[in-house]
């Protein structure tokens, strides 16, 4: 078979005329090309060798003693009729199903226009323009499997379901008259950007690449950082109409297997219609939190954060069409990190996180402790007797306050939907409106609009995003407990959120580790950007099957 395929491809390079095999009917007129009578003829005789090659055996892919559900059809009108039915072939215009004889066999190409990659496709039919009879005489499945189309991928697959779910991920199914199994050659070409550095988790120094909308350029570019063979990527769809391609990371000889196991069964029972939204629906199915604010999961886009957390045991989830990683489990403290802290020297950055969690307890707690001091003037610390403001204003302190949180969230989301150029005069007329006019007319006073930018600033500082528009809803809950009750009031309700977060856990991990549980090694890794020789054990959150960090010289 290969034999006859190199001659006649020698043949064909060289200009010479092509003598196609003259027996059993075979022959050719003298300009080269078939006549009607001709293509009958090869057809019949197709049709003939299939059956002999069918008799006492079952289809090429498979044991013929198992019956297959949804069989592919013998006939290629029989495909069409069926595509036509169940994919939309004929009524949706993107797809295409394109039909050649190659060695007197007729082979259906299936595609979508615009998700299949043209030049690949292009030379596979170039390659199949050669085929003889004698190529595809005898399970023509197997043959061009194995030897005639040029290509990494091809699987063979015996539903019907199978191969239309495959192609509408992309890829190209080849029908073949006659054949139970179909082909199903891996040539995708979906719309992508680059990998350009993420908008939230920009650094200063460090790599500028970031995750995008393509699955697989997202484990490429965790694999480029993770070059363990212990590196296992698993895939699988969810959604019953969206077939979303979900990837399970981890590594195999660090990551808990109970861990791996658990995450892997919610996401296999995750029952919905599609998830179109990706990682966020994802998220809500398979982590049962209700109207909890805290998120439980970690979102990152920068592959360096999801390597590093590979290594550390946890397990990474990625979703096609969605350039976020979310990364399990996570505490609370998870989401304080950031990348720049592990870009500059231990002490510098141990300076930067200390910063952080200034500007992150400020905005969550420098209204309330304010607002109570000046609801009671006898909590002033000595020499703080200023604070307060001298003239209240036209409107109440806490309707200030509330018309400020939601003027601030609308100009947030103002920013996001403002075309770029228009973004600088968007926050010029919302400063002069707001931070101008409103204190002369006498609405609000200087320093609740002072305090307010604080605890905005320290919001923005914030590396998660979920968590800073948490931390706002418990401002707000606890700047109405201190309008209400005053000193308890702050108290309990600063006592329930931290009950609140204590009781709450990630796949099983405490989500206010390393303080409850407490764990020395842990905190003092929370407190202080540890330099990297430090750290000879993984921390327990993730249970790794191998601790070690650092192993000792073979």
């Amino acid at each position: 078979m290969q034999a006859s395929f190199s001659r006649k491809r020698s043949s064909a390079d060289q200009g010479g005329e092509e003598q196609p095999p003259n027996a059993e009917g075979h022959g050719a007129v003298p300009d080269g090309k078939p006549n009607e009578g001709t293509r009958q003829q090869k057809q019949a005789s197709g049709a003939r060798g299939d059956q002999q090659g069918q008799k006492g055996k079952g289809p090429s892919n498979g044991d013929a003693s198992k019956p297959v559900d949804d069989p592919i059809p013998l006939s290629m009108q029989e495909v069409k009729d069926m595509l036509e039915e169940r994919s939309g072939l004929g009524t949706s215009f993107d797809l295409v199903l394109r039909e050649m004889v190659f060695g007197s066999i007729r082979v259906g190409f299936y595609y979508v226009n615009g998700l299949a990659k043209d030049q690949v496709l292009t030379m596979v039919l170039d390659r199949l323009s050669y085929a003889d009879h004698a190529a595809m005489e005898n399970n023509p499945a197997e043959s061009l499997k194995e030897y005639l189309i040029p290509h990494i991928q091809v699987s063979p697959y015996q539903t019907m379901k199978e191969v239309i779910g495959q192609v509408m991920t992309g890829a190209t199914g080849v029908f073949i008259e006659g054949e139970k199994t179909a082909l199903v050659v891996d040539a995708k070409n979906f719309p992508v950007r680059s990998t350009e550095e993420p908008d939230l988790e920009r650094v200063v120094r460090g790599s500028r690449d970031g995750f995008v909308e393509t699955l697989m350029t997202n484990v490429a570019l965790v694999r480029r950082r993770v070059r363990d063979p212990k590196l296992r990527v698993e895939i699988m769809q969810v959604g019953k109409r969206t077939s979303t391609d979900i990837c399970i990371g981890y590594i195999d000889d660090i990551a808990n297997p109970k861990l791996v196991e658990a995450i892997r069964d919610k996401v296999k029972n995750v029952d919905l219609d599609g998830i179109p939204l990706a990682e966020k629906q994802l998220e809500e199915a398979i982590v049962a939190k209700g109207w909890n604010p805290y998120p439980l999961v970690r979102y990152t886009e920068r592959p360096d954060v999801a390597s590093a957390h590979l290594l550390e045991g946890h397990v990474i989830l990625m979703s096609d069409t969605s350039p976020s990683v979310m990364i399990m489990p996570s505490t609370f403290f998870h989401h304080l990190q950031h990348a720049e802290e592990y870009r500059q020297l231990p002490i510098i950055g141990s300076y930067l996180r200390w910063v952080r969690f200034l500007g992150i307890l400020a905005s969550l707690f420098l209204l309330p402790l304010w607002y109570l001091m000046v609801l009671e003037p006898g909590l002033k610390p000595t020499g703080l007797e200023f604070i307060g403001p001298q003239n209240p204003g036209k409107i109440p302190v806490l309707i200030q306050f509330l018309l400020a949180e939601l003027g601030i969230d609308l100009m947030r989301m103002a920013s996001v939907h403002t075309p770029t150029p228009l973004s600088v005069a968007m926050g010029l007329v919302a400063a002069i409106l707001i931070g101008d006019i409103a204190v002369k007319t006498g609405l609000f006073t200087n320093e609740i609009i002072f305090y307010i930018s604080i605890a905005t600033i320290g919001m923005f500082a914030t590396p998660s995003y979920e968590l800073s528009l948490a931390n706002r809803i418990v401002r707000l809950i606890l700047l109405f407990s201190v309008a209400l009750f005053k000193v308890p009031g702050f108290v309990i309700a600063t006592t329930v959120w931290l009950i609140f977060l204590s009781l709450q856990r990630s796949h099983t991990a405490p989500y206010m580790w390393p303080f409850l549980p407490f764990n020395a090694m842990g905190l003092l890794n929370i407190l202080f950007r540890l330099p990297v020789l430090t750290h000879k054990t993984r921390l327990s959150i993730t249970r790794s099957k191998d601790g070690t960090r650092q192993p000792g010289p073979e």
